[in-house]
């Protein structure tokens, strides 16, 4: 139970960055994200995703736009606004220090210590 609790925060910590990632790639759509995050291994259902976005839009970091589409009614297609680019960038920085600071504190070498 304690792991699977560690597991789910630890998914949760990291969800909103790695949707950051996704969309600043390229302009996306909200169910190219989820197959993205599936991908990943990290599974969202929409009714996640779609709140989360519109938090992300209402902080600042995310735009949209609607996009005309041959099958079906017009779809959102998201990207980021300079304040999530710049957020992304500090993201990344946070992630590369954290990868680090797990990967030199859990070395075999350090066991002994």
């Amino acid at each position: 139970m304690i792991v699977e609790n560690t597991q789910t925060q630890m998914r949760k910590g990291i969800l909103e960055y790695c949707i950051l990632s996704i969309i600043g790639r390229e302009e996306t759509y909200a169910s190219d994200i989820i197959a993205e995050l599936k991908k990943a291994q990290l599974l969202v259902v929409e009714g996640t995703l779609y709140p989360l976005l519109t938090r992300l839009k209402n902080n600042g970091l995310l735009t949209y736009n609607w996009v005309e589409s041959t099958s079906g009614p017009p779809r959102k297609y998201y990207s980021l606004s300079s304040e999530g680019k710049k957020i992304l960038e500090q993201l990344d920085k946070t992630w590369q220090e954290l990868v680090f600071a797990v990967q030199t504190a859990t070395a075999s070498d350090n066991k002994n210590i």
